[in-house]
């Protein structure tokens, strides 16, 4: 299945594998979606994670709506991502990251804010779809990705102030930390791929504050 397929190519990135499988976890019935989080099922959410946490036990659900899994699987993006599936794609791949994320860290004992969530999101969206771009129809869709990714996106009219400042400050920083990568790792006429890979892996570790502060001084 395609998001077993994200998974793994995220936990690759990255290098950090999480022992649960994200199939098994997956809603896909928005009546199910509601039981755990009213708003989210109320808004048409195409893609949320739903958390409940009980003490030491921490209970996950990735929702994602089935009309978007039925077009990826049409689409087939992992050999021929396009314009024309990009953004469902990137709405999918989210919802693995966000899932992989607080598992991750969750098994370490770690805490992670829902601006670190989001941060890491964007910043998976890129690393991955940079990843596959450039090595399907001789990389024609990196060109302008970045911009595709930070600059053209949308906001959902009904986020409150709070939210959608969360959301804003997160695209904000990705895309700092990505143009970076970007400069250093993809402009030169040979990509370099694998030290491109150490600086996500090297970022992805660090706490919060450390990222923030990462972007910052650079």
């Amino acid at each position: 299945m395609l998001l077993r397929e994200l998974q793994a190519l995220l936990a690759h990135i990255n290098d950090a594998g999480v022992a649960e499988d994200v199939c098994d976890f997956l809603i896909t019935d928005r009546e199910q979606l509601s039981r755990w989080h009213a708003p989210s099922a109320a808004s048409r959410t195409p893609e949320a994670l739903v958390v409940a946490e009980d003490g030491a036990t921490l209970d996950l659900g990735l929702f994602l709506d089935p009309q978007l899994l039925a077009r990826l699987a049409a689409s087939a993006p992992l050999a021929r991502l396009d314009d024309d599936n990009l953004e469902d794609f990137c709405t999918a791949l989210e919802g693995v990251s966000h899932f992989n994320c607080v598992a991750w860290s969750a098994a370490r004992g770690r805490s992670v804010s829902l601006l670190g969530l989001e941060m890491q999101a964007e910043v998976d969206k890129y690393a991955t779809t940079v990843l596959l771009a450039g090595s399907q129809r001789g990389g024609t869709l990196v060109r302008g990705l970045h911009a595709l990714l930070f600059e053209r996106v949308r906001f959902r009219d009904d986020l409150d102030g709070a939210l959608r400042r969360i959301y804003l400050e997160a695209n904000h920083y990705a895309a700092r930390f990505c143009r970076r990568l970007e400069d250093r790792f993809l402009r030169r006429r040979q990509a370099r791929v694998r030290e491109m890979l150490g600086e996500l892996r090297r970022f992805y570790r660090l706490g919060d504050a450390a990222k923030l502060s990462a972007i910052e001084a650079a």
